[in-house]
């Protein structure tokens, strides 16, 4: 600690600010001092180190000339509360005998440590491992008029440039201001660039969708020259699109009148979906479907559910016995989709649930609620054992025609 400086933070001729780091402790050797919690700039010349606030004040603080660093190492400091972090230890030269007083007057220690709350950044470390081997401060710079026979001295291109370099920034902490104002305008310049771009892509994505509605009226009304399958195939991709005029919050000034809007605009995207499922889909199948649609302008699961619960048709909400929640067509009828699980099971003389999932490519949930549902009007039985639930046809209440 010895060969830190009592300085006024300005900024020298030809001295310029490279970087900044805050919450820095100093310690001289491995022992600790008193400087915490401060304040760590470096410039092309030395190293600033003051409480919050000193250094853009131009207030005295502590300073080490870079000449005085020999080498920089790391090592790893851990602890309960902050994990692992990074120390950087500075080992130095004797000082100087015209250095200014400082801290300390004499230090057995020939390095010093720099550390932190969160240890110190590795961008911070590359900035001054990368100073300390440009050596600014050994670069002479020739004033005009220094050159032979009183004229200009003459330095080539490169030269010119290092020195216009250096010279950019030489008004003090106003500097340092100058240089972290230029950073946060050109952050706002590419967030803001980015964001053009986004809109345009937004834009773009509202054609395709109309684009893609339009070819998938044609393909209705030509249906007949396009196979089924084809058909519902390309139709799903066209409805995975997105929704091209998403309802929002915005427009409206109340809950109810919004919910009923998205209600609406639900049962129209969801109407051809659910009767391609076979009339019933899951309130989370529902819930992927509408957001994928609606791209950027998420729907949250509560105006969901809110707006299922203001569905007044086509499409309905349902809640079976065992909690869990559907969207189903007005037309789907109980008996008509037992019968049809029937059916299957007798093909099949009995089926598990994963089993009937596959075999009508719906979802676990909606397979379980079929066959439970199929149970209760008494066209099922069940049969639990080690192998599992598996449902056989309730030949108690409805004997086969070979045992009537």
């Amino acid at each position: 600690m010895n060969r830190f400086e009592y300085i006024q933070a300005r900024l020298n001729e030809n001295e310029s600010f490279v970087s900044k780091e805050s919450q820095i402790k100093l310690y001289d050797g491995d022992q600790k001092t008193q400087f915490e919690e401060g304040e760590l700039v470096l410039t092309t010349h030395r190293l600033f180190w003051g409480r919050p606030g000193e250094i853009a004040r131009a207030a005295v603080c502590l300073c080490l000339n870079l000449k005085y660093i020999v080498s920089v190492s790391e090592e790893q400091a851990s602890n309960f509360v902050f994990g692992r972090k990074t120390r950087l230890i500075l080992h130095l030269r004797p000082p100087a005998a015209d250095k200014q007083p400082g801290p300390l007057d004499n230090s057995n220690n020939s390095f010093i440590k720099l550390s932190g709350k969160h240890g110190v950044l590795p961008e911070f470390a590359n900035a001054l491992r990368e100073t300390l081997q440009a050596r600014i401060w050994d670069v002479q710079i020739p004033s005009p008029g220094s050159g032979l026979n009183g004229g200009e001295a003459q330095e080539n291109p490169r030269e010119k440039a290092a020195r216009e370099a250096k010279l950019r920034m030489r008004t003090g902490i106003g500097g340092i201001e100058k240089a972290i104002e230029q950073k946060t305008k050109e952050t706002e310049e590419n967030i803001a660039l980015a964001f053009q771009d986004l809109r345009v892509l937004m834009a773009m994505a509202k054609d395709m969708v109309s684009i893609a509605r339009v070819i998938s009226d044609k393909i209705r009304s030509q249906k007949g020259e396009i196979s089924d399958d084809e058909t519902v195939r390309f139709k799903s991709y066209l409805l995975s699109l997105g929704i091209d005029d998403p309802v929002t919050r915005d427009g409206f000034s109340s809950e109810s009148a919004y919910y009923k809007r998205l209600a609406g605009q639900l049962c129209e995207m969801l109407l051809d979906p659910l009767e391609e499922a076979g009339g019933m889909m899951s309130l989370a199948d529902v819930y992927c479907r509408v957001n994928r649609a609606r791209g950027l302008e998420l729907l949250s699961p509560e105006d969901l559910l809110q707006a299922c619960r203001c569905m007044e048709g086509p499409i309905k909400l349902r809640t079976f016995p065992s909690g869990a929640m559907v969207l189903q067509l007005d037309s789907q009828d109980d008996e008509l989709t037992a019968s049809d699980t029937l059916s299957l099971v007798q093909e099949s003389t009995s089926l598990a649930v994963e089993e009937l999932a596959k075999a009508r490519n719906i979802s676990l949930i909606l397979a379980k609620e079929r066959l439970l549902t199929a149970e209760r009007l008494g066209k099922l039985c069940r049969d639990e054992s080690l192998e599992g639930l598996r449902f056989y046809p309730n030949y108690i209440l409805e004997p086969p025609p070979s045992m009537a």
